[in-house]
């Protein structure tokens, strides 16, 4: 029997939903399109990244730097993270077959909320995140960097991500994918695939 692939899960919008277009817009009374044209065009991606510390981010949300209640936009955003529909499960049932998996996520020192909260690590590693690479998918060195921490080649890995363009990334750095839009989708793939 082949070698089961390590299991590399996006997080934001794949295991847990993402407060950006509904809880963080409403928060300010914005739609995301206002939101959108009065952000910082940089400060997120820096913060992701791991480049400046969530105090500047905070101060930098806005290009126009506008004052807002920190505190409670942070509780906003922490009252928000939930497991997407069916997810839970499906990693438990995973967890529960021997299927070794990690996170593969593009997001800042936020993820430590959503593990204190959600917990995460009861079924996988949080081995790759963008804040303390200091590379985020889709460059090639993310998928390098997660499939090199699992000890693995990355042909002998599997990335389920919401993001066409992660997926795509992914399968040019020879890491297969899989294009997740719900878990009632995803399970016939993992399924087909020998998974589950």
């Amino acid at each position: 029997m082949a070698e089961q692939p390590v299991v590399f899960l996006d997080v934001m919008d794949t295991l847990v939903h993402n407060p950006f277009r509904q809880e963080i817009p409403a928060f300010f009374g914005m739609s995301l399109d206002e939101l959108l044209r009065v952000k910082h065009p940089t400060s997120w991606v820096e913060f992701e990244r791991g480049e400046i510390p969530e105090t500047e981010y905070l101060r930098r949300m806005f290009a126009d730097e506008r004052p807002y209640d920190a505190a409670a936009f942070l509780a906003a955003v922490k009252g928000a993270y939930r497991w997407i529909d069916g997810m839970e499960s499906l990693v438990a049932e995973l967890r529960d077959r021997g299927i070794e998996m990690h996170t593969l996520s593009n997001y800042p020192v936020w993820y430590r909320v959503i593990e204190e909260k959600l917990r995460l690590s009861r079924y996988l590693r949080w081995t790759f995140v963008s804040c303390l690479a200091g590379v985020q998918k889709p460059r090639p060195e993310a998928y390098a960097a997660a499939a090199g921490a699992a000890k693995r080649p990355p042909g002998a890995c599997l990335l389920i991500d919401d993001s066409r363009e992660n997926c795509a990334g992914a399968e040019q750095a020879g890491m297969p994918a899989i294009w997740f839009r719900s878990a009632a989708d995803l399970r016939p793939e993992l399924v087909r695939r020998g998974l589950l």
